[in-house]
């Protein structure tokens, strides 16, 4: 693999010096500035570039945009002193790498372990969580993800805050540090996934605007003001900004997959979309070691998961949220928000896990739209799906984990159906042992006006739920912009050594060994095709046929018993029993199982 990533962007290393490149077409003079002085820019078609001779690595520079603006490099690959300060130049060829041998791992063999690195340890480094790779791998995770890393304003971020999507947050550690990160997973079998967010920039610390207002466009609005230009004026520098992004990460990084961020709220009337030439230039790029590429899109389009002969064509899977809001919603019987379009949620579990989308075209009542394209003929390693996220936590009032909301023998029979069934599983960091620490929403703005704005929009954020209709109880909410709402989200790695959180990773241990042995040899075989079905109201039975057998989850979430029979040739995988008979089986209120049958 590459150690370095070629790109028209940032510092490139010359045999007797650095060349320094710039694109602000709205500033036709641009200086170099460095400790030791500062350089005029030459200026062509957009494009600023110097060479300074007898530059090397660790030269601290900034680029002087106006006579009273130095700003950094916006493809800075490292910011030692945060987004403010000077950017420095990095070496990519540095760093020795041991993982000349790794070769990737097949998607249908990922569990997923997503991660906030600032509060997965109390030290919130790279090498920190490093230390806790093998006790993840011995657990049964083969996929870490991590939370977007671009260097954000402050100490304390979800990482969604981000304005220097080249720069791994100095927070964390050096670039060689996440490398190191990285090389060690490889070590131990893990495929490593990077979230990256390419439909906004934070709110704090972007400067594009000062020096390339071809950036942005105020033809299309986002939640976060003006959006980024990927189809007007300029817009191909803006796509190649993006597209070099993804390839450096998983070029100079050696990430295995990277997960896109929100692609619905990326707006582009080209005739290419972003979000396809992306998969395509990408694909074409890196050959030789499988490349998965994630979507987070509310919108459900299954265009982008389309197959040829197996293999993704464009995009490897989509997160699900569909399955999460029927797990939910079942679990808990919350309903404000999202969660009123999963008024049946039986229904709309058996149609997701047998189909990928719940809505597939259907009218949204929360959205007030149909949303959502047909996708019952794609694989079921085409949706990622989950009980918990970063999202689904986080963005709740009081960051409560499922955990908190919903009864254990529930939330039992909910781990086993997220960890055996053929979808790819993704667990949040924690819940693999039902941690009691809360993930919170918390940011780290130096701004005193912008830090007032994020604890009210916090607080408005709820009004329209209804237990928060109350101003009094919206005033409970934790304040985002203080450091002890991070400094409780932490997690607590003594909780696994005690009960109950240590039943619950053995449980999840036995899982993640089930569907290692019984269900990843049928999912790996080939996709047939599945169906769901409803013996009962309360009661769920999915089918799924691949070339080496079906496997069969039935799950009663009512009150009564119900019997049904078992296909001939079925076994349980699980619970573990002995050998079933033909004839009926019992499972009693809100348990199920598992059954496998080999052709």
């Amino acid at each position: 693999m590459r150690r370095s990533h070629e790109m028209p962007f940032g510092t490139r290393a010359l045999p007797h010096g650095v060349e320094f490149r710039l694109w602000a077409p709205s500033t036709p003079s641009v200086g170099l500035w460095t400790p030791q002085g500062e350089f005029d820019m030459e200026f062509q078609e957009g494009w600023h570039r110097h060479v300074l001779e007898g530059a090397r690595a660790g030269q601290a520079y900034r680029f002087r945009v106006r006579d009273d603006l130095l700003v950094p490099d916006p493809a800075s690959r490292f910011q030692p002193e945060d987004v403010e300060g000077p950017s420095l130049v990095v070496d990519p060829e540095a760093y020795v790498w041991a993982d000349g041998e790794w070769k990737g791992r097949s998607w249908e063999e990922a569990v997923i372990y997503e991660t906030h690195l600032g509060s997965a340890t109390p030290e919130g480094t790279f090498a920190a969580f490093a230390d806790k790779l093998e006790g993840l791998r011995d657990l049964g995770f083969t996929a870490i993800e991590l939370m977007p890393l671009a260097d954000f304003p402050g100490k304390r971020n979800w990482g969604y805050d981000g304005v220097l999507p080249y720069a791994p947050d100095h927070t964390y550690g050096t670039p060689d540090d996440l490398k190191a990160l990285v090389d060690r997973a490889h070590g131990l079998g893990l495929m490593t996934i990077l979230d990256v967010v390419y439909n906004h920039f934070g709110p704090s610390g972007n400067y594009l605007p000062a020096y390339a207002g071809e950036f942005f466009t105020s033809r299309h609005r986002t939640l976060w003001g003006a959006g980024i230009n990927y189809d007007g004026v300029g817009a191909q520098a803006v796509r190649d900004f993006f597209i070099h992004n993804a390839l450096y990460w998983l070029e100079e990084y050696h990430f295995d997959g990277l997960r896109f961020d929100a692609v619905h709220a990326i707006a582009d009337d080209s005739e290419r979309h972003f979000v396809a030439e992306l998969a395509e230039r990408i694909r074409s790029a890196i050959v030789g070691r499988p490349v998965h590429l994630i979507l987070e899109n509310a919108d459900n389009s299954a265009r982008w998961l389309e197959r040829t002969k197996g293999v993704p064509s464009l995009h490897t899977a989509q997160w699900s949220d569909d399955v999460h809001h029927a797990w939910h919603r079942l679990l808990t019987g919350e309903d404000d928000g999202y969660y009123v379009d999963y008024a049946d949620p039986v229904a709309h579990l058996g149609r997701c896990l047998a189909e990928g989308f719940a809505y597939q075209g259907e009218i949204s009542a929360h959205e007030r739209k149909a949303r959502g394209e047909p996708s019952a003929h794609l694989p079921p390693s085409a949706f990622v799906a989950f009980l918990q996220n970063h999202d689904q936590i986080g963005n709740r009032a009081f960051g409560e984990r499922l955990g908190h909301l919903a009864e254990p023998n529930r939330l039992a029979l909910a781990r086993a159906g997220l960890l055996l069934s053929p979808q790819i599983p993704l667990v949040f960091m924690g819940e693999e042992w039902g941690a009691s620490t809360p993930f919170q929403f918390f940011v780290d703005f130096p701004d005193a006006e912008l830090t007032k704005a994020v604890r009210e929009g916090r607080r408005r954020e709820f009004e329209s739920f209804g237990r928060f209709k109350d101003e009094l109880v919206r005033e409970r909410i934790p304040d985002p912009t203080v450091s002890e709402t991070f400094s409780v989200s932490l997690l607590d790695w003594s909780e696994p050594d005690r009960p109950p959180h240590s039943q619950i990773l053995a449980e999840t241990r036995e899982l993640l060994r089930v569907r290692r042995e019984k269900v990843v040899p049928l999912t790996k075989s080939g996709f047939g095709g599945a169906r769901w079905s409803r013996p009962a109201p309360d009661v769920l039975d999915v089918i799924w046929r691949f070339d080496a057998g079906t496997l069969r989850f039935i799950a009663n979430f009512g009150n009564e018993t119900f019997g049904f029979s078992g296909a001939e040739g079925e076994q349980p995988i699980w619970p573990a029993k002995k050998p079933i008979q033909p004839g009926s089986i019992r499972l009693a209120p809100w348990t199920g199982m598992m059954l496998a049958r080999p052709l």
